[in-house]
């Protein structure tokens, strides 16, 4: 089983940070939270899930394109600084299971570098992105492509609003 990476635009870190507790993630509006898991030696009593809303958020998937080793690199290449600054800006805000389910906030400066990419500079991008050692060199360009594309109209519709932009992880 992959990763499952869906990025999202929400309006504050506590509406994101609710997400991780849906079953389906930020694309599902069902509503349907994942069940508490029960210890033997539970000794403190676990803080309620938050109510979340149920609608669904607008995403993105992002293929099992992680968001802090390879969208770090992703910002590396937009923006010409080295991978080891582009990570640090990236939080967990909310995890469940032990980290098999987390909402991780994208750094600020990948969102306004997405946020101002330019349609005919995308091909270049992903193609530099495609040959970095996080996809091994042997990334696909034309898919790459496809995905920064809906990243950076995802990126304007959260810089228009005043929103953060978002990743729900799941394993």
């Amino acid at each position: 089983m992959g990763l499952i990476c869906e990025y999202f635009v929400a309006s504050s870190d506590v509406e994101a940070a609710a997400v991780v507790h849906r079953v389906g993630g930020p694309s599902d509006a069902s509503g349907e939270l994942v069940p508490e898991k029960r210890s033997l030696f539970r000794r403190r009593r676990p803080d309620p899930a938050p109510t979340v809303p149920a609608v669904a958020f607008r995403t993105v998937d992002g293929g099992g394109v992680e968001p802090v080793v390879q969208m770090g690199e992703l910002e590396a290449v937009l923006t010409g600084r080295p991978h080891d600054h582009a990570v640090q800006g990236s939080d967990v805000i909310a995890s469940v299971d032990d980290g098999g389910c987390l909402v991780v906030r994208l750094t600020p400066t990948l969102v306004a570098a997405l946020a101002d990419a330019a349609g005919s500079d995308l091909s270049d991008v992903a193609t530099r992105w495609s040959q970095t050692e996080e996809f091994w060199g042997e990334g696909d360009p034309l898919v790459l492509t496809d995905l920064v594309a809906r990243l950076a109209a995802l990126a304007r519709d959260a810089r228009d609003e005043g929103a953060g932009l978002y990743c729900w992880v799941s394993t």
